[in-house]
């Protein structure tokens, strides 16, 4: 005769389990409890086909991790440029690049030639985002993006956006949102993309069907290069030239704003020139003037949109200059 009790036992029993498994995933997953997880969900479930279930299963056991509140909220490049090059121009690192560049000689000859990208460039980057691969970030990407999506009002919808696309990639990747390590602002692999950078900008270049930023520096290099011709890299184009300022109002020559460069012929008589007098600049040449403090007092480049679009990489003039002379000596070795 059947048990009518039994079945209610087992039934309350199941209740009981799945009250459990939903209780522990609740708490596995710390931020689900956010005024502004479901929309996030309903979103990143709407931009990439994914359902409510992906995006939970991807954010099961996500951690808040306010240390990186803190990292954000401190002041950035608080040093002059003197103290700054220091970080990226040192013996060590130029050795690591020289290394680097003999192992990837024939990758690096590949995405200049296609790209328009010289190799200094594309060997700056990789030295000073991650010392050529030695320390592509400990923090786990998706708990990263996730404190400073929920935890960052200033650009949580940026940060928020940047989780769901590392979750969309995580799945067409075929890897666990835990497994991926990188920066505390959730930049990822040899050239610290950030994750909607991936698909939009990553190349297989190693033709091994997949596009890998952590563990390819083949698929790094061209990818770097890839980025910078997307951002309107010129090819054969310079960078820009030391110069000396003879005038008294720095103010007046300063660019304020790199995308928006100006005729050379309509400043040189405000007491701007190249440092190296064989240098000749066409009046016509759209440039900017930049100004950096070393240790001697202030230094001055004219720049060309070449060096604009370093700064799409990160907008820092600082790291654009350091990149771009780490990756020229290195060449010149």
């Amino acid at each position: 005769m059947f048990n009518f009790g039994l079945l209610q036992k087992v039934r309350n029993l199941s209740f009981c389990a799945a009250a459990f498994s939903i209780t522990s995933f609740c708490q596995a997953n710390e931020f689900a409890s956010h005024p502004d997880y479901n929309n996030f969900k309903a979103k990143t479930m709407q931009t990439y086909g994914l359902s409510g279930e992906q995006v939970d299963w991807a954010m099961n056991g996500s951690r808040n991790l306010p240390n990186i509140i803190n990292i954000m909220n401190r002041p950035g490049e608080s040093k002059p440029w003197y103290e700054y090059k220091t970080n990226f121009l040192s013996e060590g690192t130029i050795q690591r690049g020289v290394r680097f560049r003999n192992q990837y000689a024939d990758t690096l000859n590949r995405a200049e030639q296609q790209f328009g990208v010289p190799q200094a460039i594309i060997l700056g980057i990789l030295g000073v985002e991650t010392g050529y691969g030695s320390n592509k970030g400990s923090f786990i990407t998706r708990d990263a993006l996730a404190t400073l999506g929920f935890g960052y009002p200033r650009r949580a919808q940026y940060f928020q956006d940047e989780l769901g696309a590392l979750i969309a990639w995580s799945y067409k990747d075929g890897v666990s949102t835990n497994s991926i390590v990188g920066s505390y602002a959730g930049a990822v692999g040899y050239p610290q993309f950030m994750p909607s950078n991936i698909s939009k900008f990553g190349v297989d270049y190693d033709g091994n069907g997949h596009i890998d930023l952590r563990n390819s520096a083949v698929d790094a290099i061209g990818s770097i290069a890839n980025y910078l011709a997307q951002h309107g890299w010129q090819r054969n184009q310079p960078i820009g030239f030391l110069a000396r300022y003879t005038g008294n109002n720095p103010d007046a020559i300063i660019a304020k704003d790199l995308t928006q460069p100006v005729p050379y012929g309509s400043i040189k008589n405000l007491g701007i020139a190249p440092l190296n007098p064989i240098v000749k600049i066409d009046d016509l040449d759209l440039v900017n003037v930049i100004q950096l403090q070393d240790n001697y007092g202030p230094i001055y480049y004219i720049t060309y949109p070449n060096f604009q679009v370093i700064t799409t990489y990160n907008k820092s003039r600082m790291y654009a200059t350091a990149l771009w002379l780490l990756g020229t000596e290195i060449v010149s070795r």
